[in-house]
């Protein structure tokens, strides 16, 4: 498995803000506990822990991804009043080494949600 290299860095560090994701105007996931990741120069993802997201909302899909970096992830279809998003969320549930600490750990495609906030609270 490929590490992170000074021409691929992963950085991982707690998000120093609340995140709330809403979905269809209703708030899905809310946390203090997010964790930043910045991977190489993508756009840095806010990964939130699984027990501040309305798991009851997402359904698990057959789709996987793979990242030669992190590991294999699972996604999650979206449904809140009758508003689908598929394949919205992704989770490595197994991550490789380097990034283990995003075991337990859920993100969401920007596109495909109303917004992921970071609030000052």
């Amino acid at each position: 498995m490929p590490q992170p290299t000074p021409d691929h860095p992963i950085a991982i560090a707690p998000h120093p803000q609340r995140v709330r994701v809403v979905f269809n105007g209703r708030v899905i996931a809310d946390t203090r506990s997010a964790l930043t990741v910045q991977e190489s120069k993508l756009p840095a993802v806010q990964y939130v822990p699984r027990q501040d997201a309305d798991m009851s909302v997402m359904a698990r899909s057959e789709h996987r991804t793979h990242c030669p970096y992190k590991g294999d992830a699972s996604h999650y279809t979206l449904r809140v009043d009758g508003k689908e998003a598929v394949n919205a969320v992704w989770s490595y549930e197994a991550p490789n080494a380097p990034v283990a600490q995003l075991a337990g750990y859920l993100a969401f495609y920007p596109d495909r949600v109303d917004a992921i906030e970071e609030l000052a609270d």
